[in-house]
């Protein structure tokens, strides 16, 4: 396969999209002019670019938390849980490790499963299965921006369904979502699917709707050596705004060292303006996300709240835009 950093035309676009829409019935009620309306009617302080860049121009640094369960009732009432008692600045909808894998027929049974049983049965929100409109059912529940975080290879139909359904952030990319969630799918075949999905972006941009993107950073999850990371978070957003994305979000996992954390946030960002601007691409705004210890946390609670703490220092000096938070019971 051939890959290049070369925006997709309409009329592959087009094509590939035709067949993306019929992976599960759900893609059927995705109607990209009644989708972009839909958007546009979402309040300003709902939207989730706009909150981080309201956050990077006043110098703060926004929490959010990692969360999702497999009915919509039960998963709304979780995010308004942490948006109304935890004051998280932003929100997630975590999703399901069936659908990372476009298994939704396994996806449908665990939804089942999970009514029988009255707790979740799925350890994320099967959007997908849910579709169009289970996702506006719980974005309609929300005053806070809410973001798709999962860890898909090919998350094409997920993107747009959840666009469709009115999230305003989207998590992933076609090397971050590949090296640490996949052993059996080659990486030019991830880029090429990522490509589908910052394409996708990009023309609900030109409609004048401004979708977050956001490479993840940690990739493997501890002690990822910064020059790493920060190189896949940097070709990640030169892929993502060739295909037309305008709001980019880097991001880079704690290793634990204060210094070197603070420093990598910082030179992240600079580095990822310096390169999108060799390549001219001038007007995308960028910002950063702290990722929290990702690694083991100690048994006692004193001493997990102790990792935690040192996170949010890291995140506070670093004065990244955005810092994902952990809980003791890691």
């Amino acid at each position: 396969m051939d890959i290049k950093n070369k925006r997709i035309s309409d009329d592959e676009f087009n094509r590939i999209r035709a067949e993306v829409l019929t992976q599960w019935p759900t893609g059927k009620d995705v109607d990209f002019q009644e989708a972009v309306d839909y958007q546009k009617a979402i309040p300003e302080e709902r939207r989730f670019a706009e909150k981080l860049v309201k956050a990077k121009n006043e110098g703060r640094t926004l929490t959010q938390p990692r969360a999702g369960v497999a009915l919509i009732n039960e998963h709304i009432e979780l995010l308004q849980h942490l948006q109304d008692a935890g004051e998280a600045d932003l929100l997630p909808t975590t999703i399901d490790s069936y659908t990372r894998q476009n298994r939704y027929e396994d996806c449908e049974n665990g939804i089942r499963v999970s009514q029988q049983e009255g707790r979740s049965m799925l350890n994320g929100f099967p959007a997908v299965n849910h579709g169009v409109q289970g996702c506006r059912r719980v974005i309609e529940a929300l005053k806070t921006p809410v973001q798709v975080r999962h860890g898909t290879p090919d998350a094409r139909l997920l993107a747009e369904i959840t666009f469709a359904g009115g999230f305003t952030s989207y998590e992933g990319g076609g090397i971050s979502y590949n090296l640490p969630y996949t052993k059996n799918v080659p990486m030019e075949r991830t880029i090429r699917d990522w490509q589908y999905v910052d394409r996708l972006t990009g023309i609900y941009e030109e409609a004048g709707v401004s979708i977050n993107r956001e490479p993840y950073g940690p990739l493997t999850g501890t002690l990822v050596p910064p020059c790493i990371s920060h190189a896949v978070a940097v070709i990640e957003a030169l892929l993502a705004a060739e295909q037309g994305v305008k709001n980019v979000t880097v991001g880079y996992g704690q290793g634990g060292n204060l210094l070197q954390d603070i420093a990598a946030i910082r030179s992240l960002e600079e580095l990822t303006n310096e390169y999108l601007e060799k390549y001219g691409y001038k007007d995308v705004i960028v910002t950063t996300v702290f990722h929290q210890w990702m690694g083991g946390f100690p048994q006692d609670e004193a001493k997990a709240f102790g990792v935690i703490s040192w996170g949010s220092v890291a995140a506070a000096l670093s004065k990244a835009t955005k810092v994902i938070v952990k809980t003791p019971h890691e």
